[in-house]
């Protein structure tokens, strides 16, 4: 019965990751930024395979964060962030 819930969880999150890489492509952010939030799902993705509510946690915190607009700075062009 847990491994059911477990590939339910899982299949959530790939769901999930797809739609997130799909709405961040889409953004008209400078590239910059589209770089971080590319980096934050790598990061979650990578995470999902050692902690899947860990991952499924921030992968809702991200999605919040592009529905309300907030999205990370824009590295500054001297390469310091």
């Amino acid at each position: 019965m847990e491994r059911d819930s477990q590939l339910g969880l899982y299949r959530l999150v790939a769901d999930q990751l797809k739609e997130a890489h799909t709405r961040v492509r889409a953004l008209q952010v400078p590239e910059g930024v589209r770089m971080a939030l590319s980096r934050q799902l790598l990061a979650i993705t990578a995470s999902a395979k050692h902690d899947l509510s860990g991952a499924a946690r921030r992968l809702d915190r991200l999605m919040n964060d592009l529905d309300e607009g907030r999205f990370p700075q824009e590295p500054d062009t001297d390469g310091t962030p």
